[in-house]
């Protein structure tokens, strides 16, 4: 087992802000696979889907961005998984709009979901997937959070949450560093193929 987890705030009146796009990249990975995040616990909506042979559970937490972690934790205990079966989905205003970027483990910044996350989990080593929303130039954080895209940023958007995604099912099938390798990148940039010989990309996306 495999937890996704895509962070944001619950209710229609928040679906389409910035601080919203964890739970758009957990859609897009149940779309993908003919279902909805729709079934309900620990504080939730979730579901459950196949990548690979792998059995993954998509999560999108009901409290409140800041409490996050109350959800994330029941899960995790639930489940009795280590760290490195979790990934976390959220926004980051440290990156451009649609940039999207993995890291194995850090710190939660400013974000106030993986600062929740975080607490009740005990630990920072833990996969999660960052995707840019962008700097604010007069708004104070908390109001550019809770905005909606402008029309420009809007398809710039909707590749990343496609991208990130991708991303996802790549870290559950061959690991943080493949995905790592292949998907941190700027929007411009174009998505790293496969190499033919994967034995020795994956070496080399391991050493030190």
């Amino acid at each position: 087992m495999i937890i996704i987890a895509g962070l944001g705030n619950p209710g229609g009146k928040y679906d389409a802000t910035r601080h919203n796009i964890g739970f758009h990249v957990i859609d897009a990975l149940a779309a993908g696979q003919q279902t909805a995040v729709n079934q309900k616990k620990f504080k939730s909506h979730f579901a459950e889907i196949r990548v690979g042979s792998e059995k993954v559970l998509l999560v999108k937490p009901q409290t409140y961005m800041n409490l996050s972690g109350e959800s994330i934790g029941h899960w995790m205990r639930y489940y009795q998984l280590t760290p490195d079966r979790l990934m976390v989905v959220y926004d980051d205003m440290d990156f451009a709009p649609g940039e999207v970027r993995l890291r194995q483990k850090g710190s939660a910044g400013s974000h106030n979901g993986m600062k929740s996350i975080i607490q009740h989990l005990g630990t920072t080593e833990f996969p999660r997937l960052r995707v840019g929303i962008g700097k604010p130039l007069w708004q104070d954080a908390a109001s550019f959070v809770l905005a909606r895209f402008t029309p420009e940023e809007i398809p710039v958007m909707r590749d990343a949450v496609t991208t990130a995604a991708e991303a996802a099912q790549c870290f559950v099938q061959e690991g943080i560093q493949m995905a790592m390798n292949r998907y941190n990148r700027k929007p411009e940039e174009p998505v790293q193929e496969k190499p033919a010989n994967e034995s020795a990309q994956e070496k080399e996306a391991n050493q030190p």
